[in-house]
Formats: structure tokens, C-alpha cells, sequence
């Protein structure tokens, strides 16, 4: 019944409906496991989405959203102001470096980055450089589906159906790198041109995901890279934003990519992770000293953008519970479980496939395909026979699991994976 409830009247995110299958119906998630109404499990080895951090259904989490659910589920945040979200923007503002301790709430990835878009674009007129209009982005990158999320992703190849419409944004080559690269300082030497070419008095902001694309195919590059980078953005007067949608949350080693190359971009974008998958949220994050430029007697100079669900006390508690077992010793230990198993394992690769991997997040390629071209269906499948979730990025095969992933279970999605490139 739910199967044909869902196939007349549901539409499904990057899905074609003519020819996908009926999908299995999720009744139960608990840790890293989804269990279907058939009465199978599956290892979710993608953090659904890439948003679950600490295990399905965490109890402190689920606990904490039902306390704050029969005291205040939402208010307009234009009006007013509350403890989750005032305690947890403090919190993001302690773990973040520098002086990044402005929030500004969303509810998603792609509306974070539009937020930091909009801001960087009323900037330099408030501060007298109204010239600056122009945004450079990254080749294949990826920064949601909003119209200035998919000016900036416009190489990526996901919004083909929209060429024309959107804005222009240059794109800057990414010097995707993995194990054995040898290649790899000629190509940043290539970016690096291309940026210089590219930085003039016009430029107002340059967006980058640091150390991993995500859904441009999992590409990795060299901090040593974005250092120079933030170096020349910041010489020709421009602004650096960092999406850390994905990659903020441990994702990568420490708690937030910027963090593992030392660079303070002036503008961060935060989402997925943010509630420990629970509820959706967003949030971007800007130094102080560009904040100031919004500030003054006249409601021009202010930022007006707002979402009806901004600040919602229910995501903003689970928030809190989640950074509160983020920073936990026992969840630095988790992380480094599943690096350690990582580190170990693509090593096997080496030579071939591209292999690489950071933090909690490995990666390998299947060839030279781009998203949709189905060139790992059959992998995908054979993964999800033998009870494992998988969602590769066109040839791009990766792991990105919930921190409570054991060690034995990631390897045995190895042990697969080995098995079936092998064959």
C-alpha cells in the first residue's frame, strides 16, 4: 500500500520515475543500520545523505528534541530570540577558528550558501566598491540547487536543464588529486594561473569546498593549495567563502576542514551534519569585522533575508546535543576508527583507481564517467544485495559513514569492494 501511495503521488529527488524501481519501504534506523518493511537491513554507508553523524535514532539527540518539542517548537526569529539558538550559535562560534562568530540560520545546505552569497554581494557597496559583482567558483563543484547555488555548481553538470538561466560564475580548474598523484603540482600550478587571470577589481567572492568536492565525485586536493589560495584572494581584495556542508563535523579529520589547512575564510556554510541528521538546518557563519559593514541607523544597509522555519528550537537543540557528542572523547575515537580502517584499506588501490582518502571519507574511481552515466549501477546493486547502502557519484565509489560504524562492518564494505574490482 505505501509502495503505491508513493508511486502515484510522490516525486522523488534525483530520480527518474519512468524507469526506477518501487523503492523499500524504511520502517526502523538505529545506529548505522535502515531496516525496511520486508524485514531487511542495510548499512548505511553513505550517513544518509551524508547528514547522519553519530548512528541513526541517537537517543540524547531524540530525547533532547522531545523535551524541547513540549516547551516551544517554533517561533518567527525575527521577533524573538531563545536559548537553543543563541547557546548553540555560541557553541558554533567557540569551535570555530578566528573571529568566525556571527550566525545567520537557514534551512539547508544550498540556502546557507545563497545567505553567503547574497551577503558578500550587498557587502562592497556598503563599503564603497560597488564594481564588485563577479563570483569565481571551482570546476565540478557542487553547492545546492538554488538558483545561486547552481550559478556556482553551473560545471558540475547536474543543471543542464537550466544553461541560460542562470547567472554567470567563472570557473576555476580544481586540482583533484589522489594516492600516487604525480601529477598533481602541475595541475595546482594550472588553478593557480587560472586564478590569477581570473582575480580583478570586479571579483567580490571566491567559493570553494575545502580539501573534498563532494558531489562534483568525492576530488580531493592539498591543503598547501587552498593555503595559496586564501593568500591571493585575500591580496586582490576579495572575499573567501568556504561550503563546509559536507565536509564540516569531523568529516575530514578535525572538526572543520578550515581547521586542517589554517585558513579563517571570512564567510562558512554549514548544514547537513549541523543536527546530527535529525532535522534539517543551516547556517553561515561570518567574521566580525565584515559583519559591521551591515551595521547602522538605516535598515538599508541591513541583511534582509529570512526563512519562515529560521532558528527552529527543535533543530537548534539537537544541534547542541550533537556538538556535545561530537566533542566527546569517546566520538574523537570513533572518527579514528574509521580513518585508521580507511588509511589501511585504499592502500590496497594504490596504482590504480585513484584511490584516496581524509578523515572519514575514502574514495575511489571507476574510470572517467560523470554523475548519471550509471557506470557503477552494478555495484551498486551488488552492494545492496548483500545488505549494504551505496550511493556512488558517477564512477566515484565512496564511504562516508555515521561515526558509530564498527570497525569489522566498514571492513567488510571493503572486503566487497575489493572483491567485485577484483572480478
Amino acid at each position: 500500500m505505501i509502495q503505491q501511495f508513493d508511486r502515484r503521488h510522490i516525486w522523488h529527488p534525483f530520480s527518474q520515475a519512468e524507469t526506477g524501481p518501487d523503492l523499500p519501504v524504511a520502517v526502523k534506523a538505529k545506529g548505522a543500520w535502515i531496516e525496511t518493511a520486508d524485514g531487511k537491513r542495510y548499512l548505511d554507508l553513505v550517513s544518509s545523505w551524508w547528514v547522519n553523524l553519530h548512528g541513526h535514532g541517537h537517543p540524547a539527540i531524540a530525547a533532547a528534541i522531545a523535551r524541547q518539542a513540549a516547551e516551544m517548537e517554533q517561533v518567527i526569529f525575527a521577533d524573538f530570540t531563545h536559548a537553543p539558538a543563541a547557546e548553540l550559535a555560541a557553541k558554533l562560534a567557540a569551535l570555530l577558528p578566528g573571529d568566525l562568530d556571527k550566525v545567520f540560520y537557514s534551512d539547508d545546505g544550498s540556502t546557507a550558501v545563497e545567505v553567503a552569497l547574497k551577503m558578500a554581494l550587498q557587502y562592497f557597496p556598503l563599503i564603497g566598491q560597488p564594481q564588485r559583482k563577479r563570483l569565481l567558483g571551482f570546476d565540478k563543484g557542487y553547492h545546492g540547487d538554488t538558483v545561486g547555488a547552481m550559478s556556482l555548481g553551473a560545471s558540475s553538470g547536474y543543471f543542464r536543464a537550466w544553461q541560460g538561466l542562470l547567472f554567470p560564475v567563472d570557473a576555476i580548474p580544481f586540482p583533484a588529486t589522489w594516492l600516487g598523484d604525480e601529477a598533481v603540482e602541475e595541475k595546482e600550478r594550472a588553478a593557480l594561473a587560472a586564478l590569477d587571470a581570473a582575480l580583478g577589481e570586479d571579483v567580490a567572492a571566491v567559493i570553494v569546498e575545502p580539501l573534498i568536492q563532494g558531489a562534483g565525485g568525492m576530488r580531493f586536493c592539498r591543503p598547501q593549495f587552498l593555503q595559496i589560495l586564501s593568500e591571493r584572494v585575500k591580496a586582490a581584495g576579495a572575499l573567501l567563502i568556504f561550503d563546509e556542508v559536507m565536509t564540516g563535523f569531523g568529516r575530514t579529520g578535525t572538526l572543520f576542514a578550515c581547521e586542517r589547512i589554517s585558513v579563517v575564510p571570512d564567510l562558512i556554510c554549514l548544514s547537513k551534519g549541523l543536527t546530527g541528521g535529525f532535522l534539517p538546518m543551516g547556517a553561515t557563519i561570518a567574521r566580525a569585522e565584515f559583519c559591521q559593514a551591515f551595521t547602522g541607523q538605516t535598515l538599508d544597509r541591513a541583511f534582509l533575508h529570512g526563512h519562515s522555519y529560521t532558528a527552529n528550537p527543535l533543530g537548534c537543540i539537537a544541534g547542541l546535543v550533537s556538538l556535545e557528542l561530537l566533542t566527546d572523547a569517546a566520538c574523537g575515537a570513533q572518527r579514528e576508527s574509521i580513518e585508521k580502517v580507511h588509511r589501511e584499506r585504499v592502500a590496497e588501490f594504490a596504482g590504480k583507481f585513484r584511490p584516496r582518502t581524509l578523515g572519514t571519507i575514502a574514495a575511489v574511481d571507476l574510470g572517467d564517467g560523470t554523475y548519471g552515466d550509471g557506470s557503477a549501477a552494478r555495484l551498486k546493486k551488488l552492494f545492496w544485495d548483500n545488505g549494504m547502502l551505496l550511493r556512488p557519484l558517477g564512477p566515484a565509489v565512496y564511504f562516508l559513514p555515521p561515526y558509530c560504524l564498527t570497525a569489522s562492518e566498514l571492513h567488510a564494505a571493503w572486503d566487497l569492494l575489493a572483491q567485485a574490482l577484483r572480478g
